[in-house]
């Protein structure tokens, strides 16, 4: 029976249709560049054009090891690079794709990489790769989407190439590591630009996400909330899907940055009566005025502005009086923003018709 359960166990790792992100063990990526020196990237540009899998396969290996370096990445960049890594991720070997992905993933942290991809047009053909069969290149793949969506202008252009729908229908459907990812990339593309998330129907799919296990995903989700929130439609959307009570709830989080942004995405959703009424009646005052006293700064600064917006109600205001000892002693906080969000709250509140 032992001997069944072993051989059992070695035909199912057999047959996973994983990838592995480790090279084949007859390449060694660290004696390329070693051996040829200040000719390494040069030859490695050939390489990577070559017929023969083993020779692409190896220069990439090499070329990841390599493109850590701040030099030799832009080196590799000023070389062509990019055109070339931009063929090879049509590649038919999972390896190919799975490397060429992670040395764009690397280049995308330098400044020279990240103007490259919008100037190479790399970002088209590097989000194909969203049906890709293989996990560890869709990883690299959003990772890489990721760090170029952290720039205003790198999220500007994914907008406008209509990356988001493609985004919002993936969210559901990928693993936990890869879903965070994509809501990162999403939160990114909504600052710049909510209305193309609002027209994919982004709002019930974040929120089926906001009860989600990892905190790192509630934590890009309720982030994509915050944007979506700006305009007037996001808050018209937030509360046509009764997110406020949800939202309340969250502002119990043991993660910080989740309960940053609810209480953010509360704070711009009741700029409309709508949303003041609803945050109202989910009982929103008490666990603000809790975060009042917080020692993080972004949960302290969006309870404060919350309830600012809370107070222009009367028998919001009316509750509020009593408190106002409360947020006094953050009118001497070391943090200037702190000082400024009390103070403009203690003055809505104080206001007498």
């Amino acid at each position: 029976m032992e001997s069944h359960l072993k051989h059992s166990t070695l035909t199912k790792k057999m047959a996973s249709p994983q990838t592995s992100e480790q090279p084949p063990p007859h390449i060694d990526p660290t004696q390329a560049p070693v051996a040829f020196g200040s000719w390494a990237i040069p030859k490695l540009m050939l390489e990577l054009q070559d017929a023969e899998l083993f020779t692409r396969q190896m220069a990439l290996a090499a070329l990841c090891e390599l493109v850590h370096d701040h030099e030799r990445a832009y080196e590799a960049i000023l070389s062509g690079c990019m055109e070339r890594l931009k063929v090879l991720l049509q590649d038919k070997d999972d390896l190919v794709r799975v490397k060429t992905t992670e040395v764009l993933y690397v280049l995308a942290s330098h400044s020279l990489g990240r103007d490259a991809f919008l100037k190479f047009d790399i970002v088209g053909p590097l989000a194909n790769l969203i049906e890709d069969p293989v996990n560890a290149c869709r990883k690299n793949m959003h990772q890489a989407l990721n760090r170029i969506a952290e720039f205003p202008s790198g999220a500007v252009f994914m907008v406008s190439m209509g990356l988001v729908s493609k985004l919002v229908l993936k969210v559901s459907d990928e693993e936990e590591s890869i879903r965070a990812l994509i809501l990162s990339t999403l939160s990114c593309c909504v600052s710049v630009n909510a209305l193309p998330a609002l027209e994919s129907d982004a709002v019930p799919v974040l929120r089926d996400q906001l009860s989600h296990p990892s905190p790192a995903i509630r934590q890009a989700a309720t982030s994509a909330l915050v944007g979506i929130s700006v305009p007037a439609d996001g808050k018209m959307k937030v509360c046509e899907e009764n997110l406020l009570p949800i939202l309340v709830k969250l502002l119990s989080d043991d993660d910080q940055g989740v309960v940053a942004n609810a209480a953010g995405t509360i704070m711009n959703t009741a700029v409309i009566t709508k949303g003041k009424t609803e945050a109202l009646n989910a009982g929103a005052i008490a666990p603000l005025l809790q975060l009042v006293v917080s020692e993080n700064t972004a949960v302290c600064a969006n309870a404060l502005r919350a309830l600012t917006v809370l107070a222009e109600v009367p028998r919001a205001r009316a509750q509020l009086l009593e408190h106002v000892p409360l947020l006094n002693t953050r009118l001497t906080h070391p943090n200037t923003i702190i000082q400024r969000a009390a103070s403009t709250a203690i003055e809505v509140i104080s206001w007498k018709p």
